[in-house]
């Protein structure tokens, strides 16, 4: 069960929800159940990886915060030599699994860099010096996205459009979405940051700054959702809207209770914006399944 625990199975979760619907729209109306599978286990295995080497890397402040003192390493439940072997033998499956099984070289290729950026340039570098570590760490978990479409996209037919312009807007779609997802957890465990000495923003920046620029990267997330409407069908777009008119709502609710002074509950918003993604992705998918005719094609006939 420690091995287990390295590799975060909650985050790997997340992960997975964004690359599916990501190979659905890749070839709508199409399912390739066989690719997908593969996909989730070579993507599984390069997540682990990652977090495994996260891990090894925060140790030290893992034992210092309490929201992280129970993981393997800062109990001592699996040495620091065992999971570093662990996580690179990960690493290692997910791009052969990925090659030579999804024979998809680009997505092998991709997982490798998400696990070195989120490694050597998030966890080494970014985390205990920025603020804005998550911003641009975050990117490390928009890949499942990218990983997700080279692998379908090396499959299409020749001459078949591979649209990479939506894996682009569903990765900025998850680039946007983490830092208010992160900062709202970030405010319920402020001390445990600020005794680790991790710069998070609600450690360095007021209550209020804080939850403003929550409000501003909220409308920056449902905004890029409505560039995909074009791409998809009115399943998706019914599911854009709402669901997004539901988390800005959420966020300005945050952030007025901030100015007002009230007791708020930041860890709402992050449970909301779980479930946020959750829902926009599964209308795609729903959406792409079907084959729903695009709007962009349904307008053109008039």
């Amino acid at each position: 069960m420690s091995y287990i625990a390295l590799t975060k199975p909650r985050v790997i979760e997340l992960l997975l929800v964004a690359a599916i619907p990501a190979m659905l729209q890749a070839d709508r109306g199409q399912v390739h159940l066989g690719l997908v599978l593969l996909t989730l286990v070579g993507g599984w295995l390069g997540a682990a990886s990652a977090n495994t080497l996260n891990m090894v890397v925060d140790a030290d402040i893992d034992k210092v915060m309490k929201r992280t003192e129970r993981r393997p390493l800062a109990r001592h439940a699996v040495t620091t030599r065992a999971a570093l072997i662990f996580g690179l033998v990960l690493g290692a499956a997910s791009m052969l699994w990925l090659g030579l099984l999804a024979q998809s070289w680009l997505a092998a290729f991709f997982i490798l860099l998400t696990i070195c950026f989120y490694v050597f340039v998030y966890t080494m570098i970014l985390k205990r010096r920025t603020a804005q570590n998550v911003v641009w760490g975050g990117a490390a978990g928009c890949m499942p996205v990218l990983v997700s479409w080279a692998v379908i996209t090396d499959h299409l037919p020749e001459g078949q459009p591979h649209n990479w312009w939506q894996a682009i807007v569903l990765f900025l779609i998850i680039f946007f979405w983490t830092p208010p997802h992160t900062w709202a957890l970030a405010m319920r465990y402020k001390e445990d940051y600020k005794a680790a000495g991790v710069p998070m923003l609600p450690v360095v920046m007021s209550a209020e700054g804080v939850t403003r620029r929550i409000t501003l990267y909220t409308w920056a997330t449902v905004l890029c959702t409505f560039a995909l409407i074009p791409a998809a069908g009115w399943i998706y777009a019914a599911g854009a809207v709402g669901f997004g008119v539901w988390f800005i709502v959420m966020a300005h609710r945050l952030e007025a209770g901030v100015r007002r002074g009230v007791e708020v509950k930041p860890l709402k918003l992050f449970i909301l914006s779980n479930n946020y993604l959750a829902a926009v992705f599964v209308a795609l998918s729903i959406d792409a399944v079907l084959g729903l005719e695009t709007l962009s094609g349904v307008f053109s006939l008039f």
